[in-house]
């Protein structure tokens, strides 16, 4: 396929794959308050990165076996004597410490440090495309399969276990989907910004969607506009890819906040 030679297309391809799996699942984040998880997981994908270097394997698959780590190490714990932000912070800034630590032992390794904090779309490859786009269809499939009891669960765990759903079964759905999108997005966005990637898009929808379905599919309109319009703007101004994509996201949210406020002013 000759379009995808020019490196624009592929960050637009990327980008695009990357929005339209983060912004729906990122409803699920921000409607279970998952937020602070999220980035445990992203900031300890950076220890992953530095184990697959060490062994010379794939990256997405490291980053990918710590996230599924790290999520079943804090539901295991979670409940136990620990308090959950307790837990993640704990967790989150240690494997991000060691992570960077790791790095630096590394030998004959060159690794560039700021691509993988804050992304380097311009730099994806066709293999990273696939890797992208094959990620965020098993993502995409995920929600879809389950999204009925992810909603419910979510909804109330007493009122899923009346229908015969497990919510810890759901917890983990979520977890496996959260750590697959941290895998794709480190190339797009970088550990600092998935986050971002993940839960402003969807707060950035709320205010214009009365069913949770609508949330979804809108998250998934205004990540996907965040990444054309940011690729655009970063392209025009020479700035940093990945967190101009954000900026732009954020910019969506302050509007839709405005929006919010202004259709309801008496809200408190």
């Amino acid at each position: 396929m000759d379009f995808l030679n020019s490196f624009l297309v592929r960050a637009t391809l990327a980008g695009l794959g990357v929005a339209l799996a983060a912004a729906p699942l990122g409803c699920f984040v921000v409607w279970r308050r998952m937020a602070y998880f999220g980035e445990a997981t992203a900031h300890a994908s950076i220890l992953g990165i530095a184990l697959a270097l060490a062994f010379s394997t794939s990256i997405f698959g490291g980053v990918l076996v710590v996230a599924l780590l790290m999520g079943w190490t804090v539901s295991t714990l979670s409940g136990r004597g620990y308090a959950m932000d307790t837990l993640l912070g704990v967790m989150a800034h240690s494997a991000l410490a060691v992570g960077l630590v790791a790095v630096s032992f590394l030998q004959g390794v060159r690794i560039d440090l700021m691509a993988y904090l804050f992304g380097d779309i311009l730099a994806v490859s066709r293999i990273d495309l696939a890797v992208i786009w094959g990620g965020a269809a098993l993502v995409m499939l995920m929600l879809w399969w389950r999204w009925s009891a992810l909603l419910t669960a979510t909804l109330s765990p007493d009122l899923a276990f009346a229908a015969g759903i497990e919510p810890r079964r759901e917890q983990m759905v979520l977890t496996i989907a959260l750590a697959l999108v941290v895998a794709v997005a480190i190339k797009v966005v970088g550990v600092l910004l998935i986050a971002a990637l993940l839960i402003i898009p969807a707060a950035a929808a709320r205010p214009f969607a009365q069913t949770p379905e609508r949330m979804a599919f809108l998250a998934a309109a205004i990540g996907g506009f965040s990444a054309l319009a940011g690729l655009r703007a970063a392209y025009i101004f020479d700035t940093p890819t990945g967190p101009t994509i954000v900026c732009v996201t954020a910019a969506c949210f302050v509007l839709g906040s405005l929006f919010n406020l202004t259709r309801s002013p008496s809200s408190g």
